[in-house]
């Protein structure tokens, strides 16, 4: 996909939130959002895709706020609220759907994203959501192509929603590869994020997506190691709208399964449904 006014709009403000989250003075917020808006002007038209621009905005500012992991407080949060729900639903999934109903609503842990919010009361939340479904259900289609699968996440505490799919996936015979961040970005997980929730515990290769601090997914930058297995795989999963916004231009891919709340009308019109909407679409 490619960026849009709106996209602009809220990429700024996501931008704005990082300069409160480092607890910028006035001076260096101006001069962070100034810098900021400069680069948007002169890449906004350029063939980069939406992920590709907010990926370069967002690490300049974070040189210039000289803080590698503005969202690092906000992480742990969002794992505590996950890890907390999770104890109490576990025992209750039981489906394919469920498991992946559940890893889809996780995606709503989405610092910035101007007009939604995580909710604080998330086992609230989650009940509701969990009762209302996926707008889009391909579930029975996807679950016979996951012998072999490669897993791109998204965000913390959703990765601890995606664990248990992960784990239902490992104990009816999935080979599952799990791709996260090289270096910190939004409220994306790492490898750090990762092996302090053992979720290197329960996959067969746990690798990253390359190119530093990336949103979403360069296919250049990848390493040997998720190449290979994407050469491999039956199916990617792939989580969240960043991830969506960059498979969805590429060619020659292998089936995509994209799991994600559309939390902005850019990707809720894209994919065809009301904002809000939980989805589990498989393209082949």
């Amino acid at each position: 996909m490619k960026i849009t006014e709106q996209c602009i709009d809220c990429l700024l403000s996501r931008v704005k939130l990082e300069c409160k989250l480092c607890q910028a003075g006035p001076a260096l917020t101006d001069t962070t959002m100034s810098e900021c808006r400069q680069i948007m002007n002169e890449i906004r038209f350029s063939p980069l895709s939406h992920p590709q621009i907010a990926s370069r905005i967002h690490r300049r500012a974070y040189e210039l706020l000289r803080n590698p992991d503005p969202f690092a407080e906000l992480k742990q949060t969002g794992n505590r609220q996950a890890l907390e729900v999770c104890r109490t639903i576990c025992d209750e999934l039981s489906t394919f759907r469920e498991y992946v109903l559940a890893s889809v609503i996780g995606n709503t842990f989405d610092y910035g994203v101007k007009g939604h919010i995580v909710e604080e009361n998330f086992s609230v939340f989650f009940n509701g959501e969990f009762a209302r479904g996926l707008v889009i259900d391909d579930t029975d289609k996807i679950a016979p192509l996951c012998s072999r699968v490669v897993y791109i996440s998204d965000n913390c505490g959703e990765i601890v929603f995606d664990h248990l799919l992960i784990k239902y996936l490992r104990s009816r015979g999935s080979h599952v590869t799990l791709a996260v961040k090289e270096a910190p970005i939004l409220n994306d997980v790492t490898l750090r994020d990762a092996r302090e929730l053992q979720i290197d515990k329960s996959v067969d290769l746990l690798t990253t997506t390359g190119g530093g601090a990336e949103i979403g997914i360069c296919m250049e930058n990848i390493p040997d190691d998720l190449r290979h297995a994407i050469s491999r795989c039956s199916i990617i999963i792939a989580k969240g709208m960043a991830n969506f916004e960059s498979l969805s231009e590429m060619d020659n891919l292998p089936p995509v399964a994209y799991l994600l709340a559309a939390k902005c009308k850019p990707v809720a019109d894209e994919v065809g449904v009301p904002v809000g909407a939980k989805i589990a679409l498989l393209c082949t």
